[in-house]
This record gives structure tokens, C-alpha cells and sequence, in this order.
């Protein structure tokens, strides 16, 4: 998968042009059932064959053999490419070609741990889009959508076999951008589900399938499958398994909790909760900026129903919600991106600027994604669309005032895709000097975890994660959760659509 390339002795292989290339191909696609020269012919040059096309295909063939097997002799028969009347075979184990390994691992079955141990390995060998240097001939494109369904059903296996082994906290990220990159497939949001519920998300995981319910019935006039309506059944009446207590603050873990946070903008306080002012304390407080009245008074209502929330003032542009901060002092900025007077992202920039400033949630309807990405750069606590439901806002919210970044997975797949490997000039050192500790704990905040989860992925205690994270923060020199995001994917630590921690 990814580039179509030949490997002997650890070196590739020059396989030739495009065209010769596609020979192989083709015959890599039959899986060792000869091809006809007619059929090569007609795929090759759909409609309009060459003249010469037999003895250009002859051609082709015998310079392919000289280079998948160079230390032949001149009149030693050929063992890689075959001729098989009528045409040409590919003779190779399985474990010599990624696509047929691949495909052979996805159908694996067995214990969930043996499952897991498969499906990781042929996630693995994903290295791009299959065939892709060869999307204009037919057979490819087929080829090309057998192995894409084939790789989404093996990251649902793996993900099932990966609650069954407990490992639902680690997934949750995964599943959020697998669901919201292919809304219509119900094993994602079913597995999304089951994996927010057994963390202790609820809330969350049934505000996952009323998502689910929304797309189908936009794009597909359906409501949910029998299974679906089940599984939300079972969560509202609590009759699926309980998920599983995270561990005490005081728990020992496995790890010592690392250097102090030294305070100032690096330090981070507490792991995340999921209450609003547990205890009598202070509620968060937030204020709205949006140059729509309408949208204001939506989330104004919002925040007053919500307990533990409370509206901290409103601003209709840019300029107006600067001023607002400075003189109410909120805890939590929900800010539009594209207003009058000043754009959000110059307004985030100015106001993260400030002595003390408050956490921000850029609000979006996809906008320039070039400027989420800065805004992402310049430290906003992260993003979420004007059409989440009000759960999800409030939970950006509550995450956001608790030091975690949250950013909407629909924005987060297509930012990180687009922007990952573009590093900023002005940007923060490499990773270099950071315990191997301390990484573990990057790549998870990297894939979108909470604290809570964090703690409960490494087994450490809560208090030691927000340690390690105010650390990291110190180190190198931001003063926010999605900062590390950025910086994580920027330095090559993680990458788009990657599956755990390495």
C-alpha cells in the first residue's frame, strides 16, 4: 500500500515506467492467477491498444524479470513472473507482498489479543491509498476499494478487539476521527460508543449516536439500524456493563511523576473533571463572541441552564471582545473565527497576549483552515463546529477550563492532514531532552486525551500527569494543551492516522 514499489536486499528496485509498472501490478492484483495477454492488453490501453502492444507487453515483462530477479542467468527460467498460458503469473509467498499480507492479517481470527496483535500489524503495513499511480485504469480503482473497505474494517476489528481488552480509553481519539471521517459505516459509531461509555462518558456516548442519527437522516433520509437504537436502549437504561473506575489520585503508578511545573503560564492545574463547580466551587465562567445576536442568545441560554456555567458578557467583532476580557475576566472564551472590525484569530492572539489570559474555544464553520492552524499555533485551547449540540459545547468548555485541549475531530482529521509537517519558523525547539516518560505523555495528549485518561492509559496517579504536562509545557516554552498537539504532529512524534502510541 502507498507508492507501488519493489524491495530486494533492502534496496528498491527500478521497475521501469508507469506502464511497465502497471504490469506488475496487474499481476500483483490477480494474486497469483495468470492474467491473459489479451487482458493486459485491453487494461493497459483501455479502447485503444498499440499496434506493437504484444511485443511491447513481451517488453515490458522481460525487463520486469531482470529486475525483480537479477542474479538470473540469461536462459534460467523465470521464478518471480511466470509465463502461465495464456499470459503471465506472479509467483510469491505472502509474506513477500505487502497487499496479500495485509489482506491475509485483516482476516485473521482468534483470541482478542491475538486479533489486536494482527490488525496492528497490518495497519502497519498502510503506508497510503493503494494503487494510486494508476487511479485512471479500471482494475485499479476496484483494486483500490476492496483494499481502502479492507483497511476500515480492520481498524473496527482491531478497535473491538481492543475494548475487549480493556483498552477503550486509548481508542477513543481513533474512533472519534474514524466516525467522523465515514459517517455512514455503523460498526464506527457503534464502537465509538461502546468506547466513551466503558471511560465513564455517557453523556458523551450517547451524544455520539444522536450524531449518528443526525448524518443518516440528512444524507440518507434513514433513521438508526435495529443495533444502534439497541445499543442507545441499553445506555439509557444502564444495562450495559459498567464501565470501568479510573484510578484514585492516590493510586501508585507505574512511573515516577517527573520534574516539577514550575509555575507561570507553564503550569497546569489539576486533571481534567467532568462536573462543572463540584463542592461549591467557583462556576466558569464564559464569555461569548459572535457577531450574530441570534447565535449569543442560543449559547447565552445554553450557559445559564448549564450548573456550574455562567455568561460572562457577550461581544458582537473582534475589538469588542478584547475589551470584554479586560474588563470581566472570564475564565473560558467562546470566540467566532470569522468576525467584523477584528477576525477571531487576530482577537485569540491579542487576548492569549494578555497577562493571565483566559482559556479559547474558536467556534467554526469551516473557515480557512490555514487559520485554524495558526490559531491552533498561537495557543487556543481548541475548536469546535457553530453545529455541535449544546452537550458538546458545554463539554469543550469544562475541558477546556480544566487544561485540556479539545478540538473537534471533523476539524482536527483535516487540519492535522493538511498542516502536519509544515513546521513554523518561529516555532518551538525539537523534542530533544524530553524522557522517554515524558514522550508517552506527549503522544497522548497528542491524540486528543484527557488527563483523567492519561492517568488511566500509564496508570499513574492524576496529579502526576498534569505535572507532566505543565512540564512539557515549560520545556518547550508554550502555555497550551493544543500547542503540544501542534508540536507533537509538527515534529514528526506523531502523524495523521496513526493508531496509538508508537
Amino acid at each position: 500500500m502507498g507508492p507501488f514499489q519493489a524491495w530486494a536486499g533492502g534496496a528498491p528496485l527500478d521497475l521501469g515506467g508507469q506502464r511497465q509498472r502497471a504490469v506488475l501490478a496487474r499481476l500483483l492484483v490477480a494474486g497469483g492467477r495468470a492474467v491473459p495477454v489479451t487482458t493486459l492488453i485491453d487494461e493497459l490501453w483501455p479502447g485503444r491498444p498499440p499496434a506493437q502492444a504484444l511485443s511491447t507487453v513481451q517488453g515490458y515483462v522481460s525487463r520486469l524479470r531482470r529486475a525483480l530477479e537479477p542474479g538470473r542467468a540469461p536462459r534460467e527460467e523465470a521464478a518471480v513472473l511466470v509465463s502461465a498460458a495464456p499470459g503471465y503469473a506472479l509467483r510469491a509467498t505472502v509474506e513477500q507482498v505487502d497487499a496479500w499480507r495485509f489482506e491475509s492479517l485483516v482476516r485473521s481470527d482468534g483470541d482478542p489479543a491475538g486479533v489486536w496483535a494482527a490488525l496492528d500489524a497490518a495497519l502497519g503495513l498502510w503506508r497510503g491509498p493503494a494503487l494510486a499511480e494508476f487511479a485512471d485504469l479500471t482494475w485499479a480503482l476496484t483494486e483500490a476499494g476492496r483494499l481502502e473497505e479492507l483497511r476500515l474494517v480492520a481498524v473496527e476489528r482491531r478497535a473491538d478487539a481492543g475494548l475487549a481488552l480493556g483498552r477503550a480509553t486509548a481508542l477513543v481519539a481513533d474512533l472519534e476521527a474514524h466516525a467522523s471521517a465515514h459517517p455512514l459505516r455503523e460498526e464506527a459509531w457503534r464502537l465509538l460508543a461502546l468506547a466513551l461509555y466503558r471511560t465513564g462518558r455517557q453523556g458523551d456516548a450517547l451524544g455520539a449516536l444522536r450524531r449518528a442519527r443526525k448524518v443518516w437522516r440528512d444524507e440518507l433520509g434513514l433513521d438508526l439500524t435495529s443495533g444502534l437504537r439497541r445499543l442507545e436502549g441499553d445506555m439509557l437504561a444502564q444495562r450495559l456493563e459498567e464501565p470501568a473506575a479510573p484510578p484514585s489520585a492516590g493510586s501508585s503508578g507505574g512511573r515516577p511523576g517527573g520534574a516539577s511545573s514550575g509555575g507561570g503560564r507553564g503550569a497546569v492545574a489539576g486533571a481534567a473533571g467532568t462536573g462543572g463547580a463540584p463542592g461549591g466551587a467557583a462556576p466558569v465562567r464564559v464569555l461569548v463572541a459572535d457577531d450574530q445576536a441570534l447565535v449569543r442568545a442560543g449559547l447565552r441560554t445554553v450557559l445559564s441552564d448549564e450548573e456550574g456555567l455562567e455568561p460572562a458578557g457577550e461581544a458582537a467583532d473582534g475589538e469588542e471582545a478584547i475589551a470584554a476580557v479586560r474588563a470581566s475576566r472570564p475564565d473560558v472564551v467562546l470566540l467566532d473565527i470569522q468576525m467584523p472590525r477584528l477576525d477571531g484569530l487576530a482577537a485569540a492572539r491579542r487576548i492569549l497576549a494578555e497577562d493571565r489570559p483566559p482559556k479559547v474555544i474558536v467556534m467554526t464553520t469551516f473557515g480557512s483552515d490555514e487559520n485554524l492552524y495558526a490559531a491552533l499555533r498561537a495557543g487556543v485551547s481548541g475548536f469546535v463546529l457553530k453545529t455541535s449540540p449544546p452537550e458538546q459545547l458545554v463539554a469543550a468548555i469544562r475541558a477546556a477550563s480544566a487544561g485540556d485541549a479539545l478540538i473537534d475531530p471533523a476539524v482536527t482529521t483535516r487540519l492535522i492532514a493538511g498542516f502536519a509537517g509544515t513546521p513554523d519558523p518561529a516555532g518551538p525547539p525539537g523534542l530533544a531532552g524530553l524522557s522517554d516518560d515524558r514522550i508517552d505523555v506527549l503522544k497522548l495528549v497528542a491524540r486528543g486525551l484527557t488527563n483523567q485518561q492519561i492517568a488511566q492509559t500509564l496508570c499513574l496517579p492524576g496529579p502526576a500527569v498534569a505535572e507532566e504536562v505543565g512540564a512539557l509545557l515549560a520545556h518547550l516554552g508554550l502555555f497550551d494543551r493544543a500547542q503540544l498537539v501542534v508540536a507533537a504532529y509538527e515534529s514528526g512524534l506523531v502523524t495523521p492516522g496513526a493508531a496509538g502510541v508508537k
